[in-house]
């Protein structure tokens, strides 16, 4: 009975995997901000076709981000996540142009050291940096999450230098995600992926992937500014490092 609204080559066992996994990340991800998207691109990896990961991982993180951004809007800076949305809309129509001519592993490389530079090196303060640059950015990791799924470590470690609150910064996170997200799962509809398949194993995902985003939300309010800090800088370093590792090819 189960199997008749699972896609094809899902079983019940990887279903109810998936599900419990996009709890898990979405609390990780509703607490620090990054992490949830890498890690169910993971788990996607090792249960989903390659052609049809980046889709359906787009689609569930639309669901992720949006429960996200709902439970934490009142902490958005509204006027960054415009910006980010102008750059994310030209940059999904470039993906969307080259999405099978560009080298994954070049893309990969450029995400990690990026997230590494943003997380690391002190940057300096120039007016007007900051909106062109949040409106470069959103251009530049919605191109590449059209090849690499997950650019949420980018999107953080982009917003990590304007020194928001903590609550400010994951909200703000979620709205620039959530348009990011929606953005490619429009491209893809419109290249040819047929999403119908998928949409009652992802609808359970989202469900249980906005009980995360609450469990999540609780943790942030109670996690001291200095070790949610330090735990992003962790994070980004280790997903930046990775990053690297698969573009050399290194124990894949």
């Amino acid at each position: 009975m189960l199997e008749s609204i699972l896609p094809a080559g899902v079983s019940p066992a990887i279903a109810l995997l998936l599900i419990g996994v996009s709890f898990l990340t979405s609390a990780f991800t509703a607490a620090f901000g990054v992490g949830g998207g890498v890690a169910m691109l993971g788990a996607l990896a090792g249960t989903v076709s390659p052609a049809l990961i980046i889709a359906v991982h787009g689609l569930v993180q639309v669901g992720s981000n949006v429960g996200r951004t709902y439970v934490q809007r009142a902490h958005a800076v509204w006027p960054l996540v415009l910006r980010f949305s102008i750059g994310s809309l030209i940059g999904v129509l470039l993906g969307a142009a080259f999405v099978v001519a560009l080298p994954e592993r070049v893309l990969l490389g450029v995400l990690g050291g990026f997230i590494l530079l943003m997380a690391w090196v002190p940057k300096p303060q120039i007016p007007g940096l900051a909106k062109g640059g949040i409106v470069i950015g959103g251009g530049i990791s919605t191109f590449i999450t059209m090849f690499v799924g997950a650019t949420g470590p980018f999107v953080q470690a982009l917003l990590l230098p304007l020194k928001l609150e903590k609550r400010q910064l994951i909200a703000t996170h979620a709205a620039c995600t959530t348009m990011q997200h929606l953005l490619k799962v429009f491209a893809f509809g419109a290249l040819g992926f047929a999403y119908g398949d998928w949409l009652p194993l992802i609808a359970a995902m989202i469900l249980s992937g906005f009980a995360g985003t609450m469990a999540g939300t609780k943790l942030l309010e109670n996690l001291p500014e200095r070790w949610f800090l330090a735990t992003i800088k962790i994070v980004l370093t280790l997903v930046g490092l990775d990053l690297l590792r698969r573009a050399a090819g290194l124990w894949d």
